[in-house]
């Protein structure tokens, strides 16, 4: 009983990790975007 409630525990942690960090990887291509976006035209 103890190791399903672990196991339980450690799935949903996991998952809530998992989640934060697709959260921060959109939020760094976002900026990135935005930072592209914003320079103009050409390279520099």
């Amino acid at each position: 009983m103890m190791i399903t409630i672990l196991a339980a525990a450690m799935t949903i942690l996991m998952l809530i990790a998992t989640a934060v960090g697709v959260h921060q990887e959109a939020e760094r291509v976002r900026l990135k975007d935005r930072s592209d976006r914003s320079r103009g035209f050409g390279r520099y």
